[in-house]
C-alpha cells in the first residue's frame, strides 16, 4: 500500500493538487497531508487523506509526517512579502530537513517543488534545465536564492531519489495570482512577458514527475506554451492599460521564459490549457 506525503497543502498550489492526487489514487494508494492548523486539514480528511498536524520546521513533526511514507511531494514555500530569514527557514532549511527525515525513513521518491525564478537572468532563448541557476534581484527577495539552495542540497543527498519541478507563474480556478500580477505588470514595459501555467497543468506535471521511474536527479520545467505580456495581463483583468507601459523598454525579454521540451519528451506532458486564453474560454480562470 503506497503512501504519499504532501506538504504545503493549504497554499494555492497544494490545495488544488491534493484533490487531484486523491482522485487518481488506485489500488490502496493513500495520501497524507501535513497542515499546521487541524481545521484547515478537514477538507482533505473528508476527501480521504490522512492528516498530520504540525509545523514543517519542527523535527518531531517531520518524523511523524514521513513515518511509513513511500513518496514525498514538498510543495511548501514561503513567497511574497515575507522576511528573508523566513524565506530561508522554510524554502531551504525546512526542505532540507524534510529530505533528511525522508532519507532516514527510507522514502523512495522525493519531489521538490521549485520555481523558474531560480534561473534569474535570461539567456537570449527559452531557459532549459541544464542552464545554471543565477537567482537574485530585488523583485523576489530571498525566494529564488533559497529555492535554488534547497534544490542543490536535496539533489546532493545520497540514497534519496530526488526530482525537481520548476513552476511558472501559476493561475486559474479562482487563484488570486492573476489579479495580483498587476502589482508587477503595472511597472513593466508593454511587451514584457510572464511565463504562466494553469493549476491543472501544474498538477499534471507534478503527477508525471512523481510517478515516473528512472528519473532520479532530473529537473523539469512546467509551463504553458504562451507567455503573456504586461498589456495582456491588464486586458485579462479588465483594467485600463497605463500609458507609461509604452514608454518603457523590457530589460530582459527572456527573463524566466522556460522551455518545456524535456518534460514533453521524457514524461509525455502536454498542457491542457496551452494558454491563458484557452483557460478563459473554458471557464477555468
Amino acid at each position: 500500500m503506497a503512501l504519499t506525503l504532501v506538504t504545503g497543502t493549504t497554499g494555492q498550489v497544494g490545495r488544488r493538487f491534493v484533490p487531484r492526487l486523491l482522485a487518481q489514487a488506485r489500488g490502496g494508494e493513500r495520501i497524507r497531508v501535513l497542515v499546521r492548523d487541524a481545521a484547515r486539514g478537514e477538507r482533505f480528511a473528508d476527501l480521504g487523506a490522512d492528516v498530520v498536524v504540525g509545523d514543517l520546521r519542527d523535527t518531531d513533526t517531520l518524523g511523524k509526517a514521513v513515518a511509513g511514507v513511500d513518496a514525498v511531494v514538498n510543495v511548501a514555500a514561503s513567497f511574497r512579502g515575507v522576511p528573508d530569514d523566513e524565506a530561508w527557514a522554510v524554502n531551504r532549511d525546512a526542505a532540507v530537513e524534510l529530505g533528511r527525515a525522508a532519507q532516514a525513513a527510507g522514502v523512495r521518491r522525493f519531489v521538490q517543488v521549485s520555481t523558474g525564478i531560480v534561473y534569474g537572468l535570461g539567456r537570449g532563448r527559452p531557459l532549459t534545465e541544464d542552464d545554471e541557476t543565477l537567482p537574485g534581484g530585488p523583485m523576489w527577495g530571498a525566494y529564488g536564492e533559497s529555492k535554488a539552495a534547497a534544490e542543490r542540497e536535496l539533489l546532493a543527498m545520497d540514497g534519496l531519489d530526488v526530482r525537481v519541478a520548476r513552476l511558472p507563474f501559476v493561475y486559474g480556478e479562482g487563484d488570486p495570482h492573476l489579479a495580483q500580477s498587476l502589482m508587477w505588470a503595472g511597472n513593466w514595459a508593454a511587451a514584457q512577458r510572464l511565463q504562466m501555467g494553469h493549476h491543472a497543468d501544474v498538477a499534471q506535471g507534478l503527477l508525471r514527475i512523481l510517478r515516473a521511474r528512472g528519473i532520479a536527479g532530473r529537473v523539469y520545467n512546467i509551463a504553458d506554451d504562451a507567455p503573456v505580456t504586461a498589456v495582456e495581463l491588464h486586458q485579462l483583468n479588465g483594467v485600463e492599460i497605463p500609458a507609461e507601459l509604452y514608454t518603457r523598454t523590457d530589460p530582459d525579454p527572456w527573463y524566466i521564459i522556460t522551455s518545456t521540451d524535456r518534460i514533453r519528451r521524457e514524461l509525455g506532458y502536454r498542457p491542457l490549457f496551452p494558454s491563458v486564453y484557452a483557460a478563459r474560454d473554458a471557464g477555468a480562470l
